[in-house]
């Protein structure tokens, strides 16, 4: 997929039985092709069409690895797909679902709340949804990062710990992610660092205003997010229906 300015775009599908169609939406330096292979595989033995997006940088897609340079076009980008799939005569009467793990579980959030009716619920791992208070930065870091954001924003100066070994526990599939050439491991590029922590305040800022069903799984071990900010999500979102 072209988007208008001239970024590819690598969409994916994973098809069976047509009961559902469900919208994959990866972490952060993750894509669909390798790393969210077993879910949609799974989902598509057990029935259903799967369609997935790598984000601008990610994956297959074209652009600087790793960088975000504006979150609401990655979910714009995303929502543009999955509506044409959705939109689609064999799919018009189908339920229209979302998997989102960690970053990708924002994205989802930010799908729904661009278009509350449209969507018809959403699994959600680990999801980027608040910053905890201890790693929140102090408002004049953020006033300095956002002015280097706009002098050298590819740079990769935010330290970053290594996911890879804190989010998967199976050897042999920690191998498999580190193996292949489109997972983007290194320092968090200052854009993209500024971008993530505008859209954990913005979905943080919107909980009450989530309504779409959803089921949210998240490790009490979970060392990258906070498990009490998917209870947040939970808590804030079903007192506000």
């Amino acid at each position: 997929m072209v988007l208008s300015s001239q970024i590819q775009v690598l969409v994916v599908s994973f098809m069976n039985t047509s009961f559902n169609a469900p919208g994959i939406c990866p972490g952060y330096g993750s894509e669909c092709s390798i790393s969210m292979r077993g879910t949609a595989t799974r989902l598509a033995k057990a029935g259903y069409a799967v369609h997935g997006v790598d984000y601008e940088g990610h994956g297959k897609s074209t652009g600087l690895r790793g960088y975000i340079s504006c979150f609401d076009d990655l979910v714009s980008d995303c929502a543009d797909y999955f509506t044409s799939v959705c939109e689609r005569q064999e799919n018009k009467k189908k339920p229209r679902y979302f998997f989102g793990a960690s970053m990708g579980g924002a994205v989802a959030l930010l799908l729904h709340l661009k278009a509350p009716t449209y969507w018809s619920g959403a699994v959600l791992v680990s999801p980027l949804c608040k910053i905890d208070e201890k790693m929140k930065p102090h408002p004049l870091v953020i006033s300095i990062l956002k002015k280097l954001c706009s002098i050298i924003p590819t740079w990769k100066l935010i330290p970053a710990k290594d996911m890879i070994d804190i989010a998967i526990k199976d050897p042999e599939k920690r191998q498999e992610v580190r193996s292949h050439p489109y997972s983007y491991r290194g320092n968090l590029r200052l854009g993209t660092g500024h971008e993530l922590l505008k859209v954990s305040l913005d979905i943080e800022r919107n909980l009450h205003q989530v309504t779409l069903p959803f089921l949210v799984m998240h490790g009490g071990d979970d060392k990258i997010f906070d498990p009490s900010s998917s209870e947040l999500l939970y808590k804030i979102s079903f007192q506000h229906r």
